[in-house]
């Protein structure tokens, strides 16, 4: 525990003590002391912070300071009505600040009390209010803009994270100046209170059992308390215009004097205008000269110097204005041409119809979009999406998008806005007026409808989806079918640093001595192409760990891995248990076996064209067949043939799904429906 923290404890034991303790009128006044000068200090931080949450602890230093002056308000109150004294701070304040006149005192204290209450705190009470209400209305839209910076790149995670806590801070702030404020206002009502007290229990404890007039009881403890009165609102009247200054100081650059003199002092014009006229009514008009004639020059003399600093600062202006452009060859310099060169992973250019999409302001919602795809992709697949650029392109039509992926075109669609896409799951009970179209993510019939046509689809049966839905899908998918390639060496090795700390032995047997970050790179690659979720990483690793010394070859490593994962790979695909597959004819297998060759490289399939061809034609066959059918397109091979079957199959059938007998788990029931032959 550090100093600083066991310091403040024992402060707040002692201040908790100090209400039930007596302590010597030497020591009080030393309290008394410290209590005017924490409320000096306090005020003078007010005036020099540039922000609120530069001063966050202000509301916990509140309350322990309204706690500080109310237990010295009862030690004062017991050392005026036991001993008719309080010590030599209370008995200067009563005797000297007021001069001796309780009546003067008393009505000086009325006053001070009176300002406080009713115009400070009252005031700071009600800006704490409306700045917590505001601050937490704010904050949805606050949030939004951070990450819409996030997505579009303008800020990365880390500032992103603070941003964040900054805006969660300045609610917890106003939030606690609300009710910080109301300890403020208790100490003046608590001050009224003890001074009314202190007066009227004085007259009768002097007058029965010290055996004083009257007069001599009136007038001291009238000078007593008053004297108590004035030292302990004092600090509090401090405190109060501390935190009116807090609630109500903007964001600035500087501190609070530097900002009004700055500011006050920015029109000149102003400033000639109130000198002149103080100056005329100092010279004309019956009312003292000295005072006025002096402050109008006063004002005279700031005009001008802010008039003459004004035409400094233009002069400067214009100079950097005119300075002559840099040379070409500076232009020229790669380091001005190395932004150009940078190729964003993710890009969404879109036309400027779909513009409100994109903005906050109006509604949009796709910067929220772009972060729940990047969540649902990590926990599908296990990879980090890269930040999705949004661009708008004046190049394509209105209502037009368009994905990129490292600077290459994937995929386009378009919407049409203030319409929804209704798509048919195969069973609608009738049709629907709309604009026939193709939903661009699973090539799906669809139309696009009127928005108070929604409804009316929902019943009929129709799924339904916004436009912001359509591209956040198409995107998805998009992302996923390219996952491949937009994992890179830097990814994976944040992906095994991460889990790192909890397999240590695991990455340190591996990595360097097995397999580079390369190598796990296109093993992941080979996964992910072909939709095989890498999020189980520590079983990855193990099975290359297990597998790197007997070969090097990246696709056979590939398949040892899939088959370590045959309970994901077999609930992926399987999810009832069931399903009729389309499998290879052992004759097949054999000349497929026959054909694999290997080099410097790795293995590969040596076919001639013609037996290709095929066994492309006979896959097609039974793959028709497979889905007339109803079921999914699987093909399952042998082990060792399935990565050259997959390869030779991705000529026509891009997506088929190709598993080994391996992977698939023995409870699960397969059916042959058809056999690919030669």
């Amino acid at each position: 525990m550090r100093f600083s923290d066991i310091f403040v404890a024992l402060l707040v034991i002692v201040i908790i003590l100090l209400i039930i303790i007596p302590v010597p009128l030497g020591w009080l006044d030393f309290f008394l002391a410290l209590n005017i000068s924490l409320a000096l200090t306090i005020l003078m931080i007010s005036m020099f912070v540039k922000e609120p949450l530069e001063f966050s602890v202000f509301p916990s230093i509140l309350l322990i300071t309204t706690l500080f002056r109310l237990a010295l308000n009862i030690r004062t109150t017991v050392s005026i009505l036991s001993y008719g004294e309080a010590g030599q701070v209370i008995s200067t304040f009563g005797s000297f600040v007021v001069g001796g006149n309780a009546i003067v005192g008393f009505i000086v204290f009325i006053i001070i009390v009176i300002i406080q209450f009713l115009v400070i705190i009252k005031g700071s009470e009600r800006v704490s209010e409306v700045a917590a209400r505001f601050t937490l209305d704010a904050m949805p839209g606050k949030q939004m803009a951070i990450d819409a910076d996030l997505n579009s790149g303008l800020i990365n995670e880390n500032e992103a994270k603070k941003r964040r806590q900054k805006i969660q801070r300045e609610a917890d702030f106003y939030g606690a100046m609300d009710g910080a404020s109301k300890f403020v206002k208790g100490d003046a009502i608590a001050g009224i209170l003890i001074t009314m007290i202190n007066i009227i229990a004085g007259f009768l404890l002097g007058s029965f059992m010290m055996g004083m007039t009257l007069t001599e009881a009136i007038q001291r403890f009238t000078l007593l308390t008053v004297g108590d009165g004035l030292v302990s609102q004092l600090p509090a009247l401090m405190i109060s215009v501390s935190t009116g200054i807090v609630v109500t100081r903007a964001a600035s650059d500087a501190s609070l004097g530097r900002d009004v003199v700055t500011q006050l002092l920015s029109q000149n014009v102003v400033l000639f205008i109130v000198g002149a006229v103080l100056i005329f009514l100092g010279a004309v008009t019956p009312l003292p000269k000295i005072p006025f004639l002096v402050l109008g020059a006063i004002l005279l003399f700031g005009g001008y110097r802010s008039m003459d600093r004004k035409k400094k600062q233009e002069a400067a202006a214009l100079a950097e204005e005119s300075k002559p452009a840099p040379e070409k060859d500076s232009i020229r310099k790669p380091e001005n041409i190395m932004p150009l060169l940078q190729v964003d992973p993710i890009e969404l250019e879109f036309g400027y119809g779909i513009i409100p999409l994109a903005d906050p302001n109006q509604g949009g919602d796709l910067f929220d979009r772009l972060v729940m795809i990047r969540r649902q992709i990590a926990l599908e697949l296990g990879v980090v999406v890269p930040m999705i650029r949004l661009r708008d392109n004046i190049q394509l039509d209105s209502n037009q998008y368009l994905i990129k992926i490292k600077g290459n075109d994937i995929a386009m669609g378009s919407i049409v806005f203030d319409h929804y896409l209704a798509m048919s799951p195969g069973s609608v009970e009738g049709e629907i007026e709309g604009i026939d179209t193709v939903e661009p993510a699973f090539g799906l019939p669809a139309k696009w409808i009127k928005a108070d046509l929604r409804e009316k689809a929902e019943l009929l049966g129709y799924t339904v989806v916004d436009p912001s839905s359509v591209i956040s899908t198409h995107l998805t998918e998009v992302i996923k079918k390219n996952s491949h390639e937009l994992l890179s060496r830097e990814d994976v090795k944040q992906l095994i640093e991460n889990i790192k700390e909890g397999n240590a032995t695991l990455i340190g047997e591996l990595i360097p001595n097995l397999m580079s970050y390369g190598e796990i790179q296109k093993v992941l690659g080979n996964l992910l192409k072909e939709g095989v979720s890498i999020r189980n990483l520590t079983t990855i690793l193990e099975t290359l760990a297990d597998n790197a010394r007997t070969t090097r070859d990246v696709n056979i490593l590939t398949e040892y891995v899939r088959q370590r994962l045959s309970k994901q790979i077999s609930k992926a695909y399987f999810p009832f248990g069931q399903a009729k597959v389309v499998t290879l004819d052992q004759k097949l297998e054999n000349r497929m076996m026959e054909a694999i060759e290997q080099n410097e490289n790795g293995t590969y399939l040596s076919l001639d064209p013609m037996t290709t061809q095929t066994i492309l034609a006979s896959l097609s066959e039974e793959i028709h067949k497979l889905l007339k059918m109803g079921e999914q397109a699987i093909v399952v091979t042998a082990p060792i043939v399935r990565f050259y079957f997959k390869r030779i199959s991705e000529q026509s059938i891009p997506d088929l799904i190709v598993l080994s007998y391996n992977e698939i788990e023995s409870n699960i029931d397969i059916q042959s429906a058809g056999m690919v032959k030669i």
